[in-house]
């Protein structure tokens, strides 16, 4: 494994944010080079996607997909080994220098060898974190080209011990979308504040109403977190009644289905308040992630492979709040995501201090491609 090891650091080092993976990308491309793909696919989705295909000593009967992701945070690292990011501000803090090690190490694997009637996909895909790169990915033709009959993922998983496998039926991890609310009136001298149209009474009506919404248990009906993360209005000048106002809200529900019905409710009640208040709105949607969707026999697998290499095996009942953009995968083929442990004591994701423990890479590649295997024994 050091030369996996050396690779992950080396990516560790150098992370990139969403769309901009162009030298991970090559870091990728060169390293899959050495170990016989039967095709390189490069420049996927927004430029910077790879896929490695290693096609099966025999006829093909069926494709199967595992995917990793190549983008890092805008987050500063305060760690100070010596593999730290050598990036200001930017890091890989959810755990994607160490997914990509898997599924080179299972490049590697495959290069020895091949399954015997299964075609096996790696793709590498960017800008997962802002929830364009699987959608991008999905609409490329080369990618549409392979249509897999079964797509992979895991995710690693802070406060479950190393090497544990999660798995889940049906939703594993949340539909996530964010919704923009811009706010149009009218600027008014701030001692006569009816002579224009100030935006604050329909942002604060904007959250109240919201806020009902809210249901917070996962295991109840209708599971739902909506979050504040940014409002403005006006402008630092004490004689002027602010004449516009923006609020941003992201939000989240078990079910793709359940997320439509929610946005609407959402959108009718931004529109009502500006109506209320004479103000112009301008509603916009950003970085939605489908619900990823687990089909129960793409899950047995992942049972079998866990149980057939000895690995703990543990049944979520709720899924993660998290997005992952996998779910658009999953939304058009049969599929599933599932949880690698990451460790109890390892700092949680998106934490500053977090980092990939390298223990757990092995165990990656092992149990993807025990998943090939048993289905290329079907």
């Amino acid at each position: 494994m050091n030369e996996i090891l050396t690779l992950r650091k080396h990516l560790h080092q150098n992370p990139e944010l969403s769309g901009f993976e162009f030298q991970t990308a090559k870091t990728i491309a060169a390293f899959l080079k050495q170990y016989s793909p039967d095709e390189l696919l490069e420049n996927l989705g927004n430029g910077t996607g790879i896929i490695a295909v290693y096609h099966p000593d025999k006829e093909v009967k069926q494709t199967i997909m595992f995917r990793c992701e190549l983008d890092a945070l805008p987050i500063q690292e305060i760690n100070e080994f010596d593999h730290r990011s050598d990036v200001d501000e930017v890091s890989h803090k959810c755990g994607h220098d160490g997914h990509m090690s898997i599924m080179c190490s299972l490049a590697k694997k495959l290069s020895e060898k091949r399954m015997k009637h299964t075609k096996v996909v790696l793709l590498f895909q960017p800008a997962e974190e802002n929830g364009e790169g699987a959608v991008a990915i999905y609409n490329d033709s080369r990618f549409k080209e392979l249509n897999p009959d079964q797509v992979f993922a895991l995710h690693n998983l802070p406060g479950y011990d190393h090497h544990d496998i999660v798995v889940k039926n049906h939703t594993f991890t949340c539909a996530v979308n964010s919704i923009i609310v811009k706010l149009q009136g009218r600027t008014a001298h701030a001692g006569e504040p009816e002579n224009g149209e100030n935006p604050a009474l329909a942002i604060a009506e904007i959250i109240n109403q919201f806020n009902p919404k809210i249901q917070p248990d996962p295991t109840k009906e209708k599971f739902t977190v909506l979050t504040p993360i940014y409002i403005t209005m006006g402008t630092e000048d004490y004689g002027i009644s602010a004449g516009y106002g923006e609020i941003h809200y992201t939000f989240r529900r078990a079910a793709n289905a359940e997320m439509k019905e929610l946005e609407i409710e959402l959108e009718e009640i931004a529109v009502k308040a500006a109506a209320k208040y004479k103000l112009q709105p301008e509603i916009s949607w950003t970085q939605r992630f489908s619900a990823n969707e687990n089909d129960p026999s793409a899950v047995d697998f992942v049972r079998k492979a866990a149980n057939d290499l000895k690995f703990n095996l543990i049944e979520r009942e709720v899924p993660f709040q998290w997005g992952e953009d996998f779910g658009i995968f999953t939304e058009h083929f049969k599929g599933a995501m599932f949880g690698l442990g990451s460790g109890k004591e390892t700092p949680n994701l998106h934490n500053p201090d977090y980092d990939w423990p390298d223990e757990i890479t092995e165990t990656g590649a092992q149990i993807f491609y025990k998943i090939s295997e048993i289905i290329d024994a079907q």
